[in-house]
């Protein structure tokens, strides 16, 4: 449903989440078409990010065992280390010899494995300023971490799932902009952290076959009736805990770079500043998101939509829970950067009554064993070539070569909110100005080719309002059904103990 920030650091790389008309809800990209919870002819969860630099109370572990665990949601959102990191010193020192400590379905985990993610993980809570765990603890629950990625890994080999090395690169790519950087400045700090280039994208590829293995088996388990959302909203209705309400901010970020100098923070300082100052004296928030912000959804008016209070980062929260709607708060200093928000709604999880909508379309070519990701990526990129050059029409060839619902209607998505296509279709469309193509875009679905036409504030229908209360509930269904497979997998795996990690 609403965007939920994961960022993770490098240490939990790989431990990581109908508005249209009833024609398009066959268009791959979308979720299943609001109703009783039958099977939709696609079924994705839409997942993107809340803020660059931002972390969530939700969203960012794997397995915490049962009911604990949360299914992790979207692309992979991680934060490089800072230059100079004591990390990068750690990974220099020379390592005691290796054993093994654990050993699941044949394949052994070592030592050294869970050295070095304690001290990724180590690195990354002290850069949050968190408390440091006792090393037991530590090593304990990191070492359940790989024990179930591991399952998630073999499951995803035994069932024949692949990711193709367009799909990696384009999550390196998605990497490197949550961070604000190139590609060359992200290797350099992922070098400097102990990290080759082969093995970051080796993980990367690990993440993307574990989220792969978690939409096969167990978003199909999900099913949401008019029942369910019935009563979420009796019951957010008549809740009284601070958890459970409901708030929609608007967030404009102003990067600071890590390790910045003083006078480059005040700089930063300076422009979000001057950003609050022209919104306060009343020039629309959404206007001035899309010409400062440095977030994800600066480019849809920096609106990160409803969701429940602890799925927004603390700092917020706290910041904004005595504010009434319509206030400004800051700017206010994260390890990020500096962020201004806006009190766009608050409610005991009412559904929400406006929302930032797109309007889109989109060719959509298949793969499989006679067209590779690579291929179809080549292919949509010279029907790009050929619409800008004006010696093709966008449409025409939707209807030509998509191999979606949505190609008889020339690829049009119609009108969608927040939340409706899956992460990486949403990134790219939020990165685009209305007019604009992106480059070839890899989904669960295939490799697509996306036009956004219009961007707009719309005051939602009774159906549409409902629409986005099922897709909450279904979030909550998928964090019960995700633990519930957790402990099956685990259960059925057989995991031997060696000597404990030290």
């Amino acid at each position: 449903m609403k965007q939920r920030a994961i960022t993770l650091g490098l240490a939990c790389l790989t431990a990581l989440a109908s508005v249209l008309p009833p024609a398009a809800v066959h268009a791959q990209g979308l979720r299943p078409a609001a109703g009783s919870g039958g099977a939709a002819s696609s079924t994705t969860l839409g997942s993107g990010t809340a803020g660059k630099g931002m972390s969530s109370s939700g969203g960012n572990s794997s397995s915490k065992g049962a009911g604990g665990a949360t299914m992790p949601r979207g692309l992979p959102s991680i934060t490089l280390p800072p230059a100079g990191s004591a990390a990068a010193t750690s990974a220099a020192q020379p390592r005691q010899a290796d054993y093994i400590v654990a050993v699941v379905n044949s394949e052994p985990i070592t030592n050294n494995e869970v050295r070095s993610r304690m001290e990724r993980v180590e690195q990354q809570i002290a850069s949050q300023g968190g408390p440091q765990p006792s090393s037991a603890r530590l090593a304990k629950e990191v070492l359940d971490r790989l024990i179930l990625e591991k399952i998630q890994l073999q499951l995803a080999a035994e069932s024949g799932i692949k990711v193709d090395d367009l799909a990696v690169s384009q999550a390196a790519q998605s990497v490197a902009r949550q961070n604000s950087v190139s590609m060359d400045e992200m290797y350099r700090r992922l070098a400097q952290d102990g990290i080759t280039r082969d093995r970051f994208l080796q993980e990367l590829r690990n993440q993307l076959l574990m989220q792969r293995l978690r939409e096969r088996e167990v978003e199909s388990r999900v099913r949401v009736s008019d029942l369910d959302v019935d009563q979420f909203l009796r019951d957010q209705q008549n809740t009284t805990d601070p958890a459970k309400i409901e708030i929609n901010l608007g967030h404009i970020l102003v990067v600071v770079p890590e390790n910045a100098s003083p006078e480059i923070v005040e700089q930063r300082r300076e422009r979000a500043q001057k950003a609050a100052d022209r919104v306060r004296a009343g020039e629309s928030f959404a206007t001035v998101a899309r010409e400062v912000s440095d977030a994800s959804e600066a480019a849809s008016g920096g609106e990160l939509g409803l969701r429940p209070a602890d799925r927004y980062p603390e700092l917020f929260v706290s910041a904004t829970q005595n504010e009434p709607v319509g206030s400004i708060v800051g700017p206010i200093r994260s390890p990020a950067g500096f962020h201004v928000l806006k009190v766009l709604e608050r409610n005991k999880g009412a559904a929400a009554t406006m929302a930032v909508q797109t309007h889109a379309r989109h060719i959509l070519l298949r793969v499989g064993p006679q067209l590779t990701e690579s291929q179809a990526a080549d292919q949509l990129a010279d029907y790009r070539r050929r619409i800008q050059a004006g010696t093709a029409d966008f449409a025409t060839l939707a209807r030509e070569h998509s191999q979606d619902g949505s190609a008889k209607d020339g690829g049009d998505l119609g009108w969608a909110g927040p939340g409706r296509y899956v992460p990486e279709f949403e990134e790219a469309l939020n990165g685009l100005k209305p007019g604009e193509i992106s480059q070839p875009v890899v989904s669960r679905f295939g490799v697509h080719l996306i036009q956004l036409l219009d961007r707009r504030e719309a005051k939602l229908t009774q159906r549409e309002q409902r629409d986005m209360v099922r897709d909450v509930v279904r979030e909550k269904k998928l964090d019960e059904a995700y633990a519930n497979w957790v402990q099956e997998i685990r259960g059925r795996a057989y995991v031997e103990y060696r000597d404990p990690p030290q």
